[in-house]
């Protein structure tokens, strides 16, 4: 059973939002930090412009402090830059440093008080530190309201595997790891996320990344952005002097983007999304419907087909939600599993004039079969009389097909009388039974071949012209079977025409 309904979805202005900034600061990022550490006031009064009600909390991330990935020398853990006498923070793979606050004043002293870091390897540990910030929720603040992840960094990024350069096999627990002082103090034991894992955490959370990075790592992003539901990828210059206009075209993309999912589906269950998004109506997608450029107070609607192909033995709840939105649509899905008997059709078309009992046909007098479609006899084995050979016990039909007013309908790749004859026991000729419907026919069990082809298979061409060329056949040195040359021996190639063992006119005339 398949049931339609509609879905129907406003973009509202100035909501609620919380925007979390997630700051590489391996040493490749020391020229951007100065510029950052002015980022407090602007970022947020160009925020409240957008929303009535911003928070805004502030983290940073290196990488796991252990080897290959940071010099594990006493000295370089306490001030990791190559250069002496550089004042330099600890690396750590993730150090939590403001909840989210609506104090710009805060935010900007917690900036500016920031030092770089540094590490051995190009690529960080940014997928540890945006994992605790979606699993710490409370250490965070995170309000059910609009949530936003930037993410700035100048380079790449480990992933699920890379742990084992340290000895670090044990999977991400996905649980949250801030000690007293908001470092991520478990790095060491558990390996890098996976994309598939950190996708799945940030979605849970209803966390949307804005990945803003430099430009030889852009097209690295956009692969990710593209494997992580609701994010977006921005350029940051080389000095991050673009960061506030980043995060605002960010911030526009994403809120003028309604993309409605489900969640998990049990077995027998599936749901198809169509998108009205004031155009033509889109085509049916599996998993999602999706509209983009919606303005503030566009309504969009969504036609949400639920399908069961089974029955359900107990109701079933689905959500649907719209990413970065977290209000949700709970569906309870119910299936008819057995037939109601309580009503009776009488005279129904479906019967040829009978009553409809209980999912049975009752036929009036004269009448028989499934569906009241036979006339004849009254004793059921006369009637299948004509569905067994005369004057056998075997069951109507072969047993494989229904005996329908004497007469055997059979199932696919069934034929005969009785049923008793199977297509797919044919033999096969490059895959196809009979060589295909251009060579032969399946029937009862054999292959019946078209003219021009024989073989049990019909897998023989009896057409000689494969086997001449210049009017010899077999340059008469061979005989044609099949369509091709069987060469004599000593003769090869198609057309037999070589012999290489045979004497040549320079041993000829030698």
């Amino acid at each position: 059973e398949e049931r339609p309904l509609e879905v129907r979805f406003r973009r509202a202005g100035g909501l609620p939002l919380d925007l979390y900034y997630l700051m590489d600061l391996s040493y490749s990022m020391r020229d951007d930090l100065h510029m950052l550490r002015r980022l407090g006031s602007d970022l947020l009064a160009a925020l409240r412009n957008a929303s009535a009600s911003v928070r805004i909390g502030f983290g940073t991330f290196v990488d796991k402090p252990v080897l290959p990935f940071v010099s594990t020398v006493p000295s370089k853990l306490h001030n990791p830059c190559p250069e002496r006498g550089q004042p330099c923070d600890p690396p750590a793979a993730f150090r939590h440093l403001l909840s989210l606050t609506a104090d710009a004043g805060e935010f900007a002293r917690r900036l500016a008080g920031q030092r770089i870091s540094g590490n051995l390897d190009a690529p960080e540990g940014g997928f540890d530190a945006m994992m605790q910030v979606a699993l710490c929720q409370e250490r965070i603040g995170w309000r059910p309201v609009t949530r936003l992840l930037v993410f700035a960094s100048d380079d790449t990024f480990h992933t699920a595997g890379d742990g084992r350069l340290a000895g670090i096999v044990l999977p991400s627990d996905s649980r949250c790891h801030l000690d007293a002082s908001g470092i991520y103090n478990r790095s060491h034991l558990y390996d890098y996320p996976s994309v598939g894992h950190l996708a799945q955490v940030l979605s849970a959370a209803n966390i949307q990344p804005i990945f803003a990075v430099t430009r030889p790592v852009v097209p690295l992003y956009k692969e990710l952005s593209h494997l992580i539901p609701k994010s977006v990828v921005g350029e940051l210059r080389d000095d991050s002097s673009n960061v506030v206009q980043l995060i605002m075209d960010a911030y526009n993309s994403l809120t003028s983007t309604v993309e409605l999912q489900h969640s998990p589906l049990p077995p027998g269950l599936s749901l198809s999304f169509q998108a009205h998004c004031g155009g033509p109506p889109e085509p049916p997608q599996p998993h999602r419907g999706l509209c983009s450029g919606v303005h503030v107070n566009q309504q969009v609607n969504f036609t949400v087909r639920v399908r069961a192909d089974m029955c359900l033995e107990a109701p079933q709840r689905v959500a649907l939600r719209v990413l970065g939105v977290p209000e949700q649509l709970h569906l309870e899905v119910r299936t008819l599993c057995h037939c109601p008997c309580a009503q009776r059709a009488p005279r129904t078309p479906l019967c040829h004039g009978g009553d409809l009992d209980c999912g049975v046909c009752r036929c009036p007098g004269g009448l028989r079969g499934r569906r009241c479609e036979c006339k004849g006899p009254e004793a059921e084995e006369e009637v299948e009389g004509g569905c067994r050979p005369p004057n056998s016990t075997a069951p109507p039909c072969s047993g494989r097909g229904h005996c329908v007013c004497g007469t055997c309908e059979c199932p696919p790749g069934l034929s005969g009388r009785f049923c008793e004859c199977d297509s797919s026991t044919c033999e096969r000729h490059e895959g196809l039974p009979c060589g295909g419907p251009q060579r032969g026919a399946c029937e009862c069990g054999r292959c019946r071949c078209h003219a021009g082809f024989a073989g049990s298979g019909c897998g023989c061409s009896l057409a000689r012209g494969g086997c001449r060329r210049g009017g010899r056949e077999c340059s008469g040195h061979g005989r044609c079977e099949c369509g091709r040359c069987r060469c004599q021996p000593g003769f090869v190639g198609p057309f037999c025409a070589h012999c290489p063992s045979c004497p040549g006119p320079c041993r000829r005339l030698r």
